[in-house]
C-alpha cells in the first residue's frame, strides 16, 4: 500500500505490492496527526474495497482513494472528512455497491458517531485533570 500525501489537508491510498510506503510532494512536509486520521479512513476504506473485490474476483490495480478534510474555522480540529474513490476500471453498474460497502469501513463508522475519549494521569503524585472538551 502506498501513501501520497498530497496536500496539507489530503491524502491519495493506492493498491501496491510489497511494504506500506508513505509519500510526499516535497521533503518539507510533514505526516500530521491529521494525515494520520485520513490513512485511518482511507486504509479502512481500501481494505473493504480489496474484500469486496476479493469475492467479487475484480481486480482493484486501478484503485485509488483520496481523502480529503476541512477544518472548523478558528478551531484546530476537523470538520468534514471526504473519500473519493477513483477506479477506472470498475464498470458502471457496480459503483451503487462499491459506494455501500464502502461505507461498511469500521473507522467511518467510528467517525459518524461520538467517541468517548478520557484522559487520566498515573503516578503518586499527579494532580487531577479536569479538561473542558
Amino acid at each position: 500500500m502506498k501513501i501520497t500525501l498530497t496536500g496539507e489537508e489530503s491524502l491519495r491510498i493506492e493498491p501496491t505490492s510489497g511494504p506500506l510506503t508513505i509519500e510526499a510532494a516535497s521533503p518539507t512536509q510533514s505526516y500530521s496527526p491529521f494525515h494520520m486520521l485520513g490513512s485511518a479512513l482511507g486504509t479502512c476504506t481500501l481494505s473493504v474495497m480489496q474484500s469486496w473485490a476479493s469475492n467479487k474476483s475484480i481486480a482493484l490495480d486501478d484503485l485509488k482513494v483520496d481523502v480529503s478534510w476541512t477544518f472548523v474555522e478558528g478551531e484546530h480540529r476537523l470538520g468534514t472528512m471526504k473519500v473519493v474513490l477513483a477506479w477506472p476500471s470498475l464498470s458502471a453498474e457496480l459503483w451503487p455497491r462499491v459506494l455501500r460497502a464502502a461505507s461498511l469501513c469500521g473507522v467511518h463508522k467510528t467517525f459518524t458517531h461520538p467517541v468517548e475519549i478520557t484522559v487520566e494521569a498515573v503516578g503518586v503524585e499527579s494532580p487531577a485533570i479536569e479538561a473542558a472538551l
